[in-house]
């Protein structure tokens, strides 16, 4: 674009414990951007999610109140810093709440100042982030690093080894940025299960990308081809119903405005 969970309710993930944003609205008038061009088949991890995964980032949250069979929930487990030669972790400080049966996506936030994009840093991090598969109810880990041009190998060989210290039962995705999902598509072989293209803080291309999809265009990345990420700040429209949306609230998760992005998709 930091669990300790209990089985009724994630609380805190604080320090003690752990090493340890897109969408809203637009379902109005959804309907699919693909015209001639079929999705890939997700895998049995995927099938496992439910239709909308609500991020829940760095803040007090309480989602205690949502259906669990309709609606997950991705919250930000750490924030991951490569600084010079360090990988400096960060874990979950806020309260996260939420009801015992709900799909648990744990999400690290990866940043960087300078890397030396050492050997050593890629298996630091890469053991940081395949840990979050030890939290209690994590079925899929996702990662969420605006890799640079030249910090792609790094990040693949990342990816690759968080795969392979994964068990096979958990998922792993990726967020990816809409240029990657089109014209700029590096990650078609990356072993994941999916990468949710942001369609929202775009960059300066983001309008040609958004008329694209409004002129039923799709992503050229299969891996791409899962889901959306959207803001419920930045209403997006002509999304295919079939996908499955990730959800970014710029402001606090209420009731209300859940059961607003629930209502606008029927």
């Amino acid at each position: 674009m930091g669990l300790a969970l209990s089985r009724k309710t994630i609380v805190t993930l604080v320090g003690l414990t752990a090493l340890s944003a897109s969408l809203a609205l637009a379902f109005t008038n959804a309907r699919s951007v693909i015209r001639g061009r079929n999705s890939p088949p997700a895998s049995s991890r995927l099938s496992e999610l439910p239709p909308i995964i609500l991020w829940a980032w760095e803040r007090p949250t309480d989602l205690r109140f949502i259906n669990p069979k309709v609606t997950g929930v991705a919250f930000l487990a750490r924030t991951i810093r490569l600084d010079s030669g360090d990988v400096v972790i960060r874990p979950r400080l806020q309260t996260l709440n939420l009801p015992g049966a709900v799909r648990v996506i744990a999400v690290a936030r990866v940043e960087t100042n300078k890397p030396e994009l050492s050997v050593q840093q890629r298996e630091k991090l890469a053991e940081a982030l395949a840990d979050m598969a030890r939290l209690p109810n994590v079925s899929h880990i996702q990662i969420d690093f605006d890799a640079t041009q030249s910090e792609r190998k790094f990040y693949r060989n990342v990816i690759v080894e968080v795969r392979r210290r994964l068990p096979d039962t958990v998922g792993l995705s990726i967020t990816a940025l809409a240029s990657w999902c089109t014209y700029d598509d590096w990650i078609s072989d990356l072993p994941i299960d999916e990468a949710v293209p942001m369609l929202f803080r775009m960059a300066a291309d983001g309008k040609q990308i958004a008329n694209r999809l409004d002129a039923g265009e799709d992503f050229i990345a299969p891996l791409c081809r899962h889901s959306y990420g959207i803001s419920t700040d930045e209403p997006r429209a002509n999304l295919s119903a079939a996908r499955r949306i990730y959800v970014f609230n710029p402001n606090p998760w209420t009731e209300s405005s859940v059961r607003a992005i629930l209502e606008s998709g029927q």
